[in-house]
C-alpha cells in the first residue's frame, strides 16, 4: 500500500507564507514525477507546480515568482514554500505522485488534501 501525507496548511493573512510537505510511504520501486495540485470551491483541480524525477520544475503562471517546489529524493517527500500568499490562492492542497510499484505497474496516488486559506 502507498500512501501520500500532506502537512503544513492552514490559516494565513495575505502576504504571508506557508510551507506544505508531502511525504510518500509504502510498498513501492520508485516515484516519477511529484507535484502539488490545488482545488478552490466551484472550481477544477489545477496544477500548481511538479516535477518528474531529475527533470525541470513546472509551476502554473498564477504562482510563478511566489511558490517554489522542491524535491527531497532520499526522503521521498515533496515541498511547497508559498510566499506572498493572496486570497486567492486560498483551496485544497493535494500531493500526487505516480509510482513504480512491484510487478511493473505504474499508477497515480492522492493525498488526503490539506485546506490553505489566506483572509485578513
Amino acid at each position: 500500500q502507498v500512501q501520500l501525507v500532506e502537512s503544513g496548511g492552514g490559516l494565513v493573512q495575505p502576504g504571508g507564507s506557508l510551507r506544505l510537505s508531502c511525504a510518500a510511504s509504502g510498498s513501492f520501486l520508485s516515484i516519477n514525477d511529484m507535484a502539488w495540485y490545488r482545488q478552490a470551491p466551484g472550481k477544477e483541480r489545477e496544477l500548481v507546480a511538479g516535477s518528474s524525477n531529475g527533470g525541470s520544475t513546472n509551476y502554473a503562471d498564477s504562482v510563478k515568482g511566489r511558490f517554489t517546489f522542491s524535491r527531497d529524493n532520499a526522503k521521498n517527500t515533496i515541498y511547497l514554500q508559498m510566499n506572498s500568499l493572496k486570497p486567492e490562492d486560498t483551496a485544497v492542497y493535494y500531493c500526487s505522485a505516480k509510482f513504480y510499484l512491484p510487478g511493473l505497474t505504474i499508477a497515480r496516488y492522492w493525498g488526503q488534501g490539506t485546506q490553505v486559506t489566506v483572509s485578513s
